[in-house]
């Protein structure tokens, strides 16, 4: 039997192509209009998609860099994940409700609660998308004047996801017996404190929410660092990973995997989704005239601001001349930045090609055709194990997604590769996962 994909859908800024509001399909205030991200979510579910993924950040993370260009971005106005997913939870019925929250300025206790919160409302359908926290623009908006280093950020991500873990094990599942006649509300040998005292964090608990009907709320994470794939191997269910080259994802996949047996998990515990753009249309030459029109939507300088991150300022060079090394020390995304760069000096692009190649859909793969021409690729990365599934990047919005149903769900059916209904009530059954056991119990079993 061919293996079944997982599929999620990114929805950030209505679109992930840089030029995505000046699309004439497109509503430009999206982003602030709740009926925009029911339609889309209401589609996904239609398709029977796992899932839909709601990235964030906590602060407008751009300066106006080159001068003029911040005028001219998408990247300003937006819904705050939680409450958004919370109000789309009633709305639907089946699919999973996934969103970013950072461990650089939450505290545990809150974090725990909001999730479990969410995923009491949605019957089992949230997860938590674990991120650090990495511009000054963030910091500025947290009492700092530049945002924690590198490795604080992740030694604080490390224990602030076990105190969360830990916390969402503070009812057993059959702890609340509401026993009216002997007066009764739960069973008090099901009850844990977790007493956490450590070096970032020092909670005592129990969370005022229940335990979750999925056993805990989904954990996504997107790191490629040492320390990332070792948080995703010991905690986490689910990958969204940024990855071009097949060889590469395949090298990731199977370093990520290979971690799990240490912290006592399974590989198929861990379910790796690679991030998709597809520009699809019903020849190649429709897809491609589709493209071109993308293409033509990235004002200069928005291009240019897209790898001031990595670059710094490249006003002053040539548009179409070479690509310069990313600056060392320079802060910002430094996987993005390596990526950017191997990707330029790799296809010989210049400064122009590089932001147009990148604005398309920021570090995700791409591919543009029929609907044969994508899940062509779609098979090759998961028949080489280098995916799971994928988490569909739509170039704008709902248009990218109406096309990927419309065109690439059937084809994929017609394969065999992803399923006509959805197999469980809650997104971890969706996704084939085992409910997690509590960590009080593994102590019980112990002793």
């Amino acid at each position: 039997m061919k293996k079944q994909m997982k599929l999620g859908l990114s929805m950030r800024y209505l679109g992930y192509h840089l030029g995505s509001w000046r699309h004439p399909e497109v509503q430009p205030d999206g982003t602030s209009d709740f009926r925009c991200f029911l339609d889309v979510v209401q589609t996904a579910e239609r398709a029977k998609f796992d899932m839909v993924f709601l990235a964030d950040g906590i602060g407008i993370r751009s300066n106006d860099e080159p001068r003029g260009s911040l005028a001219r971005s998408r990247q300003n106005v937006e819904l705050e994940p939680l409450t958004l997913l919370s109000a789309l939870a009633p709305m639907t019925r089946s699919i999973g409700l996934v969103a970013t929250a950072s461990t650089t300025y939450n505290e545990p206790y809150h974090i725990a609660r909001k999730y479990g919160s969410l995923d009491q409302i949605s019957s089992g359908r949230a997860g938590w998308n674990v991120v650090t926290s990495w511009s000054d623009q963030e910091a500025w908006n947290f009492n700092r004047s530049k945002h924690l280093s590198y490795e604080t950020r992740y030694e604080r991500a490390e224990e602030f996801v076990d105190v969360v873990t830990g916390l969402w094990d503070s009812w057993d599942q059959d702890a609340f017996v509401h026993d009216k006649e002997a007066g009764i509300f739960y069973d008090e040998s099901k009850l844990h404190v977790l007493g956490h005292a450590g070096k970032h964090f020092s909670v005592r608990g129990p969370l005022s929410v229940r335990r979750s009907p999925q056993g805990r709320p989904i954990l996504v994470q997107a790191g490629t660092s040492e320390v990332g794939q070792r948080i995703a191997a010991q905690h986490c269910d689910a990958i969204f990973a940024a990855k071009h080259d097949l060889h590469d994802a395949r090298s990731y996949y199977s370093s990520v995997k290979s971690r799990m047996p240490a912290f006592g998990r399974r590989p198929e515990d861990l379910v790796i989704m690679v991030g998709l753009t597809t520009v699809v249309g019903r020849t190649r030459q429709e897809a491609k005239a589709k493209h071109e029109q993308l293409e033509g939507l990235i004002d200069p300088l928005v291009g240019l601001s897209l790898l001031y991150r990595s670059f710094g300022d490249l006003s002053d060079l040539p548009l179409d001349g070479p690509v310069p090394e990313p600056l060392a020390g320079h802060g910002g995304l430094q996987s993005s930045a390596r990526l950017y760069y191997d990707l330029a000096i790799k296809n010989g692009w210049t400064i122009r090609q590089l932001y147009t190649k990148i604005g398309m859909a920021q570090e995700h793969k791409t591919v543009v055709g029929t609907a044969g021409d994508v899940v062509d690729e779609m098979e090759a990365w998961v028949d080489a194990g280098a995916a799971d599934g994928f988490n569909v990047t739509p170039t704008h919005l709902p248009h990218g997604i109406d096309d990927f149903v419309e065109f690439v769900v059937p084809e994929l059916r017609r394969r065999g590769r992803f399923r006509h209904e959805y197999e469980g009530l809650t997104l971890r059954e969706n996704l084939g996962l085992r409910v997690p056991t509590s960590r009080y119990a593994e102590k019980s079993a112990v002793a």
